[in-house]
């Protein structure tokens, strides 16, 4: 089961009538709860803005991180571009509480040609982690100990 946190730190089940009379005209607005997971192979995905950053300076243009659709982006300033992928079979604690550890690179598909606002393919972004990272960009992991993770927490390299 999904449960949403409001920004008043009330958290309500994904299907709680009160959500969705704070979301407003249910006749406009339907939330749906799928019996298919609609991840990815693994539960998290973590990508860093260095990686993003590098694919930029490789593609001569400004990569909006969106565009990968991970769970977690993370900013590694001294790993550098696909730093995250030193984190292979590492664990990480990911704010005071979640530890998640990383399994495998992340191999990307076509879904990352795909522009995160417009839906328009850019196939270049998928020829250019194809050709220059082997396909690969990002990393999976499996969560270790569950929790609620916020923006701006501090993620902590364990072993």
């Amino acid at each position: 089961m999904v449960d949403v946190q409001t920004p008043s730190g009330e958290i309500l089940a994904i299907d709680d009538p009160t959500l969705m009379g704070m979301l407003g005209d249910a006749s406009t607005l339907t939330l749906v709860r799928s019996e298919r997971a609609l991840t990815d192979c693994r539960p998290v995905s973590l990508f860093s803005v260095q990686t993003a950053q590098q694919l930029g300076e490789e593609l001569g243009t400004t990569v909006d991180l969106r565009r990968f659709r991970a769970n977690v982006y993370v900013d590694l300033t001294s790993a550098g571009g696909f730093g995250e992928d030193t984190l292979v079979g590492r664990s990480l604690r990911l704010g005071s509480k979640v530890m998640i550890s990383v399994l495998e690179r992340d191999p990307r598909c076509k879904m990352i040609t795909l522009d995160p606002d417009t839906g328009a393919s850019t196939p270049a972004f998928l020829r250019k982690v194809a050709k220059a990272h082997n396909g690969m960009a990002g990393v999976y992991g499996a969560v270790l100990v569950e929790g609620i993770v916020r923006k701006g927490d501090a993620v902590e390299l364990l072993d």
